[in-house]
């Protein structure tokens, strides 16, 4: 089993920064793609970014440029720096690992972002 445990959301203004760090812990041999989904109120869980195990990056349209994602294996752990943040930007985000063929999910973590 992998838990993942997520940390650094919370209540932000529009224009502010914020990282979130998600850590994996247990059977975390093997993973490969570790990344952030986000889910907002009354819509679907949509991703954010996702990192490969050879740091290739792939982003929303919508946080290109203002969020960057970096992971560090030694320490199972991803990151989502997120930089000039919007009111938009408000929901829970979900870290989420593959350790193939099956994917691990956070418990979420809510980032509010005020205008």
């Amino acid at each position: 089993q992998v838990q993942l445990v997520e940390s650094g959301g919370g209540w932000v203004k529009s224009g502010d920064s914020l990282r979130l760090s998600c850590t994996a812990s247990g059977s975390t041999r093997g993973i490969n793609s570790m990344g952030w989904y986000r889910q907002a109120p009354r819509k679907e869980r949509e991703l954010v970014a996702t990192i490969s195990s050879i740091g290739r990056t792939n982003y929303a349209d919508s946080v290109k440029g203002r969020f960057t994602i970096s992971r560090d294996n030694a320490k199972n752990t991803v990151y989502l720096q997120m930089s000039s943040v919007r009111p938009e930007d408000t929901a829970v985000y979900y870290c989420n690992l593959e350790i193939p063929p099956i994917p691990y999910w956070g418990q979420g973590i809510q980032v509010i972002v005020s205008s």
